[in-house]
């Protein structure tokens, strides 16, 4: 018989790996909690990460940034979280709050344990409780008084929270249990979001650029983050924007001139000639350093960050003082911060024809 048990198990781990048979037990890393079958979502695995998302949500409804929400908790971990409820952390910075929420719905879909719903309802009240009455987003709610009380566009904070509320307001799959007078607040508020973007697009001689990553919340100014993120037309944040905007079904003028203008400053911007190339760091386990070369053959890249007027690439270290090479800032910040990248391309080489061909304008 043991061999036999031997035998069953050996066939079911060879179908695991084949992609035939989920292990419903199985671990998972928070990471992968939106990338796994329709069915799992209903097995103890994902109902035990689920509690632990509620252990993890602040009293203001959202939740705090960069945990493994789904690691193993100890008594002494659920006491010390009780504990916690009361901090002003909640963010949409890095993923948070809107990942939770769409975790949730997915969780409360196939389960229909009905503290998963209330946990994903508080969540949404978060959200609207953060926006602004210009329509924006800031990173951190309740505002702190420093650069994340700003409009945040960084790292898709803002794109993340409409494109969740947007999924919401259509009734997409697992939203169905939400209510219609909810469904059309998140619709009323995408619709705010959109209004703040285009007021934001920055304006250089009378033609529409491209967005900084953050905004002023009262004058929509662009404004700069840390000693190293300063006022600039981002590269990378831009195109998750774009493409929100490109996704709206019937499109107004006023969309598809912020839409055509931004494609035509990412074609303007563009870095041809060069290659961003993975150096060993100074010492051994220290990451690989980031280094700029020569390259005719290489495809266009962009800067995360080009100089409002000039358009020229910036670059800068903790000093904050903006270079013009990468080469000129410090070591760990080459190595640890994206200064460029392909961003924009795939924006270009797919997603803006088709949007043209979808619109007929």
């Amino acid at each position: 018989m043991s061999i036999l048990r031997g035998l069953r198990s050996a066939v079911i781990l060879l179908l695991v790996v084949a992609g035939f048979a989920p292990v419903a037990n199985a671990q998972i890393a928070w990471k992968d909690c939106l990338a796994q079958r329709a069915a799992w979502y209903g097995s103890g695995e994902a109902v035990r990460v689920a509690d632990n998302v509620l252990l993890y949500q602040r009293r203001t409804g959202g939740w705090p940034k960069d945990i493994d929400m789904a690691t193993l908790l100890s008594a002494d971990d659920r006491t010390r979280l009780a504990a916690e409820k009361g901090q002003t952390d909640s963010t949409i910075d890095n993923g948070a709050t809107y990942t939770q929420m769409r975790y949730l719905a997915r969780v409360f879909a196939a389960s229909r344990q009905q503290r998963f719903r209330a946990a994903f309802l508080e969540g949404f009240e978060y959200l609207f409780d953060a926006q602004h009455p210009n329509g924006g987003w800031p990173q951190f709610y309740p505002l702190r008084d420093d650069y994340s009380r700003y409009i945040t566009f960084n790292d898709d904070a803002m794109i993340g929270v409409m494109t969740l509320l947007g999924d919401i307001a259509a009734g997409r799959a697992p939203f169905g249990f939400v209510d219609a007078p909810r469904r059309r607040r998140a619709s009323q508020a995408v619709a705010r979001g959109v209004d703040v973007i285009l007021k934001t697009q920055v304006r250089v001689d009378g033609r529409l650029t491209a967005w900084c990553a953050q905004h002023d919340e009262r004058t929509l100014e662009p404004r700069p983050a840390r000693s190293y993120e300063h006022v600039s037309l981002s590269g990378r944040e831009s195109v998750e924007i774009v493409r929100f905007l490109m996704g709206i079904e019937e499109p107004d003028q006023q969309v598809v001139v912020a839409i055509e203008s931004a494609v035509t400053w990412f074609r303007a911007a563009q870095i041809k000639g060069i290659r961003v190339v993975r150096r060993p760091g100074p010492a051994p386990g220290q990451p690989d350093d980031a280094v700029v070369e020569k390259d005719p053959t290489a495809p266009p890249l962009w800067a995360r960050f080009y100089q409002i007027g000039t358009n020229r690439p910036i670059f800068s270290g903790r000093d904050g003082v903006v270079k013009y090479s990468l080469a000129e800032i410090e070591y760990e910040r080459r190595a640890n911060y994206s200064w460029l990248g392909s961003w924009p391309a795939r924006l270009l080489t797919r997603d803006y024809p088709a949007w043209k061909k979808r619109v007929g304008k």
